[in-house]
């Protein structure tokens, strides 16, 4: 496994300045995982969360397991806990889960196609998941240039942050995915085996050295409508999306998957 990857979640401040330790009820997702799990009945069920932190949410249910690549996290945790090693793997048997949750993951995850297979293998047949990582990162997050002023700059940074405005403007955004997308689309009509061995993602170069802000960290950008096909392809199902022709408009949110 990459040494600086993995020094560098072992050593960033997790209560103060990545990811805040704050508590269950005031997290950001704990509605919305509140009502995955009461609409699907979880409560006692046996749960997996991939990437979790400080094990903000290992209270959620009763048999909770969360996994994680720093060590040092460990200290926060009651319940059961496991340092993984994301090139090899996890060690549980297939079908051990009976629902799995991710938050603000899979975009920090650099061996992503290994996981994303483990995260199946492992999950019961019937099972759930709750997926909600940063969609569509931005490459310039890990330069930090929305907190960094143009006097610390170069003139190549500079002339990056002040475009970075016209590169989220929506409509910009707009003419440069929905064509894509499409594209994608049409190729998953005619063939869809393309789309199930690996997942398509654009590879980010992340900052190890300096946390400038969140996701300045980040590897992937992920786009959702390619993790729906992904899924999809892998005969998995997409609860959450009536039609594939609604899933190119996707731009937010959690995906609820059944295998």
């Amino acid at each position: 496994m990459n040494e600086k990857f993995v020094k560098f979640y072992n050593n960033v401040d997790r209560k103060e300045k990545y990811s805040k330790n704050v508590s269950m009820e005031y997290h950001p997702f704990y509605k919305e995982l509140r009502a995955f799990i009461e609409n699907f009945s979880l409560h006692e069920k046996k749960c997996l969360e991939i990437g979790s932190g400080t094990g903000c949410f290992q209270n959620i249910v009763n048999d909770y397991t969360g996994v994680d690549v720093a060590n040092s996290l460990r200290k926060f945790y009651s319940k059961e806990f496991y340092v993984i090693d994301e090139e090899k793997g996890y060690d549980f048997n297939d079908n051990t889960f009976d629902f799995i949750f991710s938050y603000a993951c899979f975009e920090h995850i650099p061996n992503i196609d290994q996981i994303l297979n483990e995260m199946t293998r492992v999950l019961k047949n019937g099972g759930f998941i709750l997926f909600r990582p940063a969609w569509n990162v931005r490459p310039w997050a890990s330069k930090g240039y929305s907190c960094r002023s143009y006097s610390e700059l170069n003139f190549k940074e500079k002339l990056g942050k002040f475009l970075v405005p016209i590169r989220e403007n929506y409509f910009f955004r707009a003419s440069q995915v929905l064509p894509v997308r499409i594209i994608y689309l049409l190729i998953y009509f005619f063939n869809r085996s393309f789309f199930s061995k690996s997942l398509i993602y654009k590879k980010l170069c992340p900052n190890y050295d300096v946390f400038y802000q969140s996701d300045s960290d980040a590897c992937n950008s992920l786009d959702p409508f390619l993790l729906i096909l992904y899924f999809k392809a892998n005969n998995l199902e997409v609860l959450n999306l009536k039609s594939l022709i609604r899933g190119i408009f996707w731009t937010n949110g959690s995906l609820i998957i059944k295998k």
